[in-house]
């Protein structure tokens, strides 16, 4: 089950709304075994394109430079489909990398509706796993400081 904040669920949905036609992808990182999504990192999508998203590689390279001198991990890899469901698709699968990330897909087909769905992707295999919207954590505030934007502007 991935548990998630509210603030951090809503940065995820407004991100993948506002780069709508394409495609918005990030990540959320949280302390390295600690399966707690805190610091929401939007991503720039380099293919800039409404079926696929691609992290530009010197960005995740930067981005994985800070998670390790935070002793931070992915906790959630995020992006968003412009048209279709909010599940993986054959490309997403195949380009799954972290088998302990919670892959969130949100679909912004519709204006009116919200579509966030969570899965696990591990070999290949896809599982859906139930999303926790709580008001916060207990012991954590969620970072959502614009300056951690990848790449930065």
């Amino acid at each position: 089950m991935l548990t998630i904040e509210m603030a951090t669920y809503d940065a995820i949905i407004a991100h993948a709304r506002r780069d709508h036609p394409d495609e918005a992808c990030g990540v959320v990182a949280g302390p390295a075994g600690s399966d707690r999504p805190q610091r929401f990192i939007p991503m720039l999508n380099a293919a800039r394109s409404p079926t696929f998203y691609e992290f530009d590689s010197a960005d995740l390279l930067a981005l994985y430079r800070a998670m390790d001198d935070r002793d931070e991990e992915p906790v959630v890899v995020y992006h968003s489909h412009t048209a279709t469901e909010a599940y993986p698709s054959r490309t997403d699968v195949a380009l799954a990398m972290e088998p302990s990330a919670h892959y969130v897909l949100v679909s912004t087909r519709s204006p009116d509706e919200v579509e966030f769905r969570s899965f696990r992707i591990v070999e290949g295999e896809v599982t859906e796993e139930e999303v926790e919207v709580v008001e916060s954590f207990l012991t954590a505030e969620p970072d959502l400081s614009p300056d951690e934007e990848f790449p930065p502007r």
